[in-house]
């Protein structure tokens, strides 16, 4: 990809005029443009080559594509920014094998970090190890040396600790899911993590949230959906985030506040920490994982059905109190009893409020896993966004994953239905939940269209606008995520295969290059397949990633 700079002083780059072409350019407005104009940071022309031609004297920088690839950039509309920078910079266990080697890495980590409070870790799940068992405390005190250790497990719900972050938290055997010496979860858990990232000092916050960024840019994402609260980080670390996105270049944030309001005066305390609504992991449940999820009947292997944190009318007075203060309500939900749950407690509040305000205020839910026919067709009517992550399915999905091993074959074969989902009508948003699943919207598109239950497969064009288009719907923007006149200039440039395009039939491996479909073309998803390569992502008219010259 090559530039060169028109006859004129550059001004600031959102504010110049820059041409792109020699390109393909994904554009609904033209199904087969090659060029686009973008003039103050918005999309100014999407076109052919041929009319390419008159632009040329008119703007600040010419961009020869080489043949690339330019689309919307993606939204991410779910992830925790400061826990994926930890991750991103911290101790990594996700590619552990054994339990062994997750030991042998933290002995390394701890020798690599002399000076740290706090020795972070993420992403270990024994249930792929061979001794099925987490480490145990004595086992982690003695990896970490005696030092300060927390450990949540992939899903986040559950961690392993050592005994000296334990003494930061002198009451944590009192609290409800303290073990001791297993995972804790519930609030021993929600404790003992708000210990740990109070530990963390400014600098190593700030250098997380910059790495994470950065990783998003990389990855030709242009906007994250932070979802924080005070279960999960704190006011200083969430403000700090917004502060620092503010005074940076780099992916937009919009920040949720996962706290329960009840009232006005709840509400602007919500909008006074800068966050778009009152939603994110408000949890109304756990996680499967961690045996957490609530559930209408038990585990498969346990005796038991998991946790419900809040009930209906909780749930709908969160609700009506959002709505009255214009402010997007929202809950994590993952377990058929608890996206029940709130599914009735939205009813409830559209009865109070009337169902139109409820609608209008487009109310969100996170995950959704576990949810029955007759509770997509109330996420349909209330006008519920179901923001999911089909990473999820790619991982723990199937006839033998984790999913299968908590559930049971059957019930695990329910999980993630997206294609009733949109059959409904229910919009959807794609994100990563990251660091519990990398970032990596390619990946999430191609999960989608290659489902591991057939049956909830969708197009990889519809995957694709969930994951650009579908965040800013999700947060009221309905003019964005799209390459069109009068759009944010937010786009990636990729290099890539060929493009084709999805046959609108119920086969996802059934693929055409016909351009008579008049349908923008997307790279070839199949599994296998390389996923294309970020060349630079563009926020708001600037650039905020430039792949290096090879």
């Amino acid at each position: 990809m090559t530039e060169r700079t028109g006859p004129r002083a550059l001004p600031d780059e959102e504010h110049r005029t820059v041409l792109l072409r020699g390109g393909e350019v994904h554009s609904p407005a033209d199904p087969f443009a090659t060029a686009m104009v973008v003039e103050r940071g918005h999309i100014a022309w999407v076109g052919s080559e041929g009319a390419a031609d008159s632009f040329v004297s008119g703007v600040d920088e010419v961009v020869d594509l080489e043949g690339a690839l330019v689309t919307p950039a993606f939204t991410d509309a779910h992830v925790h920014t400061t826990s994926t920078g930890l991750a991103l910079t911290g101790l990594d266990l996700s590619g552990a094998r054994t339990l062994d080697e997750a030991l042998e890495r933290v002995r390394g980590h701890r020798a690599a970090h002399p000076a740290d409070r706090i020795l972070l870790g993420h992403g270990w799940d024994s249930d792929n190890w061979p001794e099925r068992r987490p480490p145990t405390r004595a086992e982690l005190d003695a990896a970490a040396g005696g030092r300060a250790l927390y450990l949540p497990r992939v899903d986040v719900h559950s961690a392993v600790v050592t005994t000296a972050l334990l003494d930061l938290v002198p009451q944590v055997t009192s609290l409800t899911g303290y073990h001791a010496d297993a995972p804790l979860t519930g609030d021993a858990h929600h404790a003992v993590r708000e210990a740990a990232h109070g530990a963390v000092g400014a600098r190593q916050r700030t250098e997380a949230q910059r790495a994470a960024r950065r990783r998003a840019a990389e990855l030709g994402i242009g906007t994250l959906h932070e979802c924080a609260g005070p279960e999960i980080s704190d006011e200083e670390d969430f403000t700090a985030l917004l502060r620092l996105a503010g005074e940076e270049p780099g992916p937009r944030i919009i920040g949720y506040w996962a706290e329960r309001i009840g009232d006005a005066k709840g509400a602007e305390r919500i909008r006074a920490l800068g966050a778009h609504g009152a939603a994110g992991d408000l949890f109304v449940d756990g996680s499967l994982g961690s045996h957490t999820a609530a559930l209408c009947a038990p585990y498969a292997d346990a005796d038991h059905t998991g946790t419900l944190h809040l009930t209906v009318p909780e749930i709908a007075a969160h609700v009506a109190a959002c709505t009255e203060a214009g402010l997007q309500a929202g809950f994590h939900a993952i377990g058929d009893a608890a996206v029940d749950a709130v599914a009735a407690g939205v009813r409830e509040a559209a009865e109070r409020l009337g169902l139109a305000r409820i609608r209008a205020a487009r109310h969100r839910v996170e995950h959704a896993e576990m949810i029955a026919p007759a509770t997509v067709a109330a996420f349909a009517e209330l006008g519920l966004t179901a923001s999911v992550q089909p990473a999820f399915d790619a991982i723990w999905g199937g006839g033998s994953g984790m999913y299968a091993r908590r559930l049971g074959a059957s019930r695990a074969a329910t999980l993630n239905p997206y294609a009733a989902l949109l059959r409904a009508g229910v919009p959807l948003a794609f994100g990563s939940d990251s660091p519990v699943t990398p970032l990596d919207p390619w990946g999430t598109v191609r999960a989608a269209a290659f489902h591991r239950t057939p049956a909830h497969r969708i197009s990889a064009r519809a995957a694709f606008t969930a994951h650009t288009r579908g965040g800013w719907r999700a947060v009221g923007r309905d003019d964005a995520g799209t390459l069109v006149p009068g759009a944010p200039a937010d786009y990636a440039v990729w290099r890539t295969e060929e493009l084709v395009v999805q046959a609108p039939d119920d086969r996802v491996a059934r693929w055409s290059t016909d351009p008579r479909s008049g349908t923008p073309g997307l790279p070839d998803l199949t599994p296998g397949r390389p996923l294309p390569e970020c060349l630079r992502t563009v926020v708001g008219g600037r650039t905020v990633f430039v792949r290096p010259n090879e």
